[in-house]
This record gives C-alpha cells, structure tokens and sequence, in this order.
C-alpha cells in the first residue's frame, strides 16, 4: 500500500525555500566540500569497488520534503543485495554486529564517510545540509501526526537528534528532537548543530546502537 503524504503537503518552508539564504548556504558549502573532498570521495570509491561485488553507491528512496520521495545515496557499506533488518519499532537496525557489513563498509560507517554522497542530494535540493533524518518511505505509517510535521523542511545530513545521541537514543526520541528542530530551526540553530557535528564525527560517537529497541 502506497504511503499516505501528511496533511502538511501543501504548505511551504519560508526557511528553506528555492532562493533562501539557507538553501544558497547549503549550495556553496556543498559545493566547495565536494572540491575540497574530491580526493576521499574517490578513495572511498575505489575501496568500496575492491571491498566486495555490487555497486559503489548505494541508492534508497527515502521521504523528503512534504513527503515527496527521493533518491538518498550513500556509500555502499553492506554486501549486494543484503537483507533488510529492522527493530521491533520500525526504525533500521545499526548494531556493530550487523554480519551485512562489509569490513570497509563497517569502516565507513564508523568515520561517517559514508554520507559524503548526499552532499549531491543536497546540491539537487533533495537535502539539506541540517534537518531531520530523512526515514525509509515505508516507515511513515508508524509516525503520529505531531511526527509527521518533520517533514515540513528538508531533510538534512545533519541535525538535532545527530548531536543528541545519534543510535545511542531510541527512534521515538529522534523523531521527537526532529519535530523540535523544525518547530525552532533558525541560522543560528543551523550553525549550532554544523558546529556540533564535527566533534561527533571526528570522536565517532553514538555510531551504533547496543542493542535493538
């Protein structure tokens, strides 16, 4: 059954319009990341390449704005065509265990290199480089309509429930810290979580879950 697009489909982001500031924003600082990165991108490519058969990108559609589906790339961390697993709540399993990883995969996964892709989401207007996480399509049915409003801006690479516990924290409380980033989001709230970011990227924290919720 085809998932339902929330009430909110017809309204619009005043924050991350077309021609916004945050939207000019995320386009400059995406395009000089993929200048600066061009050189990890094509190393990660080639280590994906010899890691295992399949594909170096991997590709899912995920729900954006107002619902709209959307390609998400990623580096492929997992073998070609590997099961999906899921928690009991909906939400992607993410153990360090997971036997889908492959031992480059698990690597990227740990530095975060594996999103560097959707810097090109970004540059499309599918993403933002803050906003919430954008879920699977099928996992719209288990949102509630006060979740549902986190699909009133794009989604982003990064975001609130990114700096407040990543996996470490249940899918219900990062969908409860999305809603919050949408009803508050600002510059300033933007320039707070890119900044917090970087520590949780580089100490590699709340990469996984311990067990499955």
């Amino acid at each position: 059954m085809r998932a339902r697009l929330p009430a909110c489909a017809g309204e619009q982001d005043p924050l991350h319009g077309k021609f916004s500031m945050p939207r000019i924003r995320d386009l400059l600082i995406a395009l000089l990341a993929l200048a600066v990165l061009s050189p990890v991108l094509l190393l990660c490519a080639l280590l994906v390449r010899r890691s295992s058969p399949g594909p170096i990108l991997f590709r899912q559609r995920r729900l954006g704005l107002l619902g709209r589906p959307f390609w998400l790339l990623k580096f492929r961390t997992m073998l070609d065509n590997a099961p999906e697993l899921r928690n009991p709540d909906g939400s992607a399993y993410t153990g360090d265990d997971d036997p889908r990883l492959t031992r480059v995969g698990r690597w990227l996964r740990q530095t975060s290199l594996d999103e560097l892709p959707q810097l090109f989401n970004v540059i499309r207007g599918d993403m933002s480089l803050v906003g919430p996480r954008p879920d699977q399509i099928d996992q719209l049915r288990f949102y509630t309509e006060a979740e549902r409003r986190k699909l009133n801006t794009r989604p982003g690479i990064t975001g609130l429930a990114q700096i407040s516990g990543r996996n470490s924290i249940s899918w219900e409380r990062r969908k409860a810290l999305d809603v919050a980033y949408v009803d508050q989001r600002s510059p300033w709230l933007d320039l707070r979580i890119l900044l917090k970011t970087i520590p949780y990227v580089l100490l590699r924290k709340d990469i996984n879950a311990d067990v499955r919720n």
